[in-house]
């Protein structure tokens, strides 16, 4: 068995940290390893403006670290090609992962580390204006609202990074957080207080408003009073956390009340052979970090369940 034949030891879907580290990994382990990524590696990190809390890196791009481990993992020869993984279906000794460009690749182990999408506030004017004022990533579009008035979502570090980087380009920044409080590190919280962007609490927005060019406002109701208002507005950025792209998992792995899949300490789901970490993964911390080392002992446990399978065959054939 081969990779010419469509037969891996270990298949990757997702090029995010943890998928990226992964593959490092499971070519160190010497494994027959191929990555799968529909899009540009690196997942939401490649779209995040800078990281400084990465070890080793006090100050680096998104794009660059994606960048590094990409070539990192490239360097040990590992297979990644551009596709779309849309069903799984685990088997006895192999599993099959079938790409949208028809191909049907085979594995002693998968790993699933598809991350997640922005998640949506739901409320009017929201998809219809995508593109037309309504952006999940200030890095992506900020560019396009120089000079104009733009307006955060969110109370974690992702919005408040992107706030922070919006005051590059906008006239005026406004961060509106449902909450009474961020929940943000305190860094960010510090960097926030000496901007001088304008932050509007305990305010949950209830409609995006447009005209023919596009948004022109939003309509917020206050959480505790009831009151409401409309602010101006021409661009609004959504950070309002990650919905779990868990399509892919087949049936009969456990999944929490959100969504996220539940593993051991290894990675493993309770389907022998299926891993999944990063972003998908139910766990305390989303952090770029925490994803790459998971991807690390999802590719080491791989590795050990691989050979005990390779053993159990040779054994099975020697008999």
């Amino acid at each position: 068995m081969n990779a010419e034949d469509g037969i891996y030891d270990f298949i990757i879907l997702g090029g995010g940290p943890a998928g990226l580290a992964a593959g490092i990994y499971g070519m160190r382990a010497v494994l027959k390893t191929i990555l799968i990524e529909k899009a540009t590696p690196g997942g939401q990190l490649a779209i995040t403006k800078g990281v400084e809390n990465y070890p080793g890196f006090e100050d680096i791009s998104g794009l660059e670290l994606s960048d590094k481990m990409l070539s990192h993992a490239q360097s040990y020869g590992l297979e990644v090609i551009q596709d779309e993984a849309v069903k799984i279906e685990p088997g006895p000794e192999l599993h099959s992962v079938k790409l949208a460009s028809g191909k049907v690749l085979k594995a002693y182990a998968v790993l699933i580390a598809t991350g997640g999408a922005p998640r949506k506030l739901g409320v009017p004017g929201e998809d219809e204006n995508l593109g037309r004022g309504v952006s999940y990533c200030a890095k992506c579009d900020g560019y396009f609202f120089r000079g104009q008035v733009v307006s955060v979502i969110g109370g974690g570090d992702t919005a408040v990074e992107e706030a922070l980087y919006l005051t590059k380009l906008a006239s005026k920044v406004y961060l509106i957080h449902r909450r009474d409080s961020f929940r943000a590190g305190r860094l960010l919280q510090k960097r926030l207080r000496e901007s001088e962007i304008e932050v509007i609490l305990n305010s949950r927005v209830t409609k995006i408003c447009d005209q023919e060019d596009g948004v022109h406002s939003i309509s917020l109701k206050d959480t505790f009073t009831g009151e409401e208002k409309d602010i101006e507005t021409e661009g609004v950025f959504i950070f309002i956390g990650l919905t779990p792209n868990n399509e892919i998992i087949p049936p009969g792995v456990t999944l929490d009340h959100s969504g996220y899949a539940i593993t051991n300490e290894k990675c493993e789901t309770n389907i022998p052979g299926i891993y999944i970490a990063g972003d998908l993964k139910q766990k305390y911390a989303k952090q770029i970090v925490v994803a790459a080392a998971e991807g690390c002992v999802a590719a080491l446990a791989a590795a050990s369940y691989i050979d005990e399978k390779k053993d159990e065959q040779e054994t099975g054939q020697r008999l």
